[in-house]
């Protein structure tokens, strides 16, 4: 996973790396290190106004070495990904003091999608869908079946570099939208804790 950093003070900081003409919309996200357009990344907004650092997927469209005597810096152009949607929108709208901060995370959630399966905690019949985001405190599925607000669940999901499965516990805390479900996990064994801080640092990793 490769992570381009953007930090901004204020609003004025955000509006010169934020770049509105991108369909998707997009920042120019300053880096020493060469990549090629249409390279994946995760674009880390860490930005005075927001609750948390907000993690969102993209795809460098362009990059450009640095020009000292112009003082122009070497970055990366980089577009948002069309299902990032949300995310940019949130982000917009609280830099531009049009939505009421949401509570302060503990854990930064890390973007993933991969393919779970997901059962209702004591019941066999599973369903599929995608966890996109992973914190060691929670994640946001996303799926055409939404369990309820307080029902346990069971995800099963293969790690990267993992031969076998890996069953993960939560509870639906929220729903956001037609089919996002977002999730608190439980640790229903002593190393429950650390099996999941190692699968968070994995995807990180990946």
């Amino acid at each position: 996973m490769i992570i381009l950093r953007v930090r901004c003070h204020n609003l004025e900081e955000f509006e010169e790396h934020y770049l509105p003409d991108l369909a998707n919309g997009g920042v120019f996200c300053p880096t020493t290190t060469e990549l090629a357009p249409g390279t994946a990344v995760v674009v880390e907004l860490a930005c005075d106004g927001l609750p948390n650092k907000v993690l969102i997927r993209g795809t460098v469209l362009t990059w450009r070495p640095a020009l000292p005597r112009m003082r122009v810096r070497a970055g990366a152009t980089v577009e948002f990904e069309p299902d990032e949607v949300a995310k940019r929108d949130f982000v917009l709208q609280t830099m531009h003091g049009d939505r009421v901060p949401t509570r302060r995370r503990k854990h930064t959630r890390i973007p993933i999608g991969i393919p779970v399966t997901v059962r209702e905690a004591n019941h066999l019949e599973a369903t599929t869908a995608e966890l996109r985001e992973i914190s060691v405190s929670g994640g946001l599925l996303t799926g055409t079946i939404q369990p309820p607000v307080g029902t346990d669940i069971v995800m099963e999901l293969a790690p990267p570099g993992s031969e076998a499965p890996f069953d993960l516990s939560g509870r639906v805390v929220y729903h956001a939208g037609p089919n996002q479900t977002g999730v608190k996990f439980l640790y229903r064994e002593g190393g429950g804790s650390r099996r999941l801080r190692e699968l968070v640092r994995r995807f990180k990793a990946f």
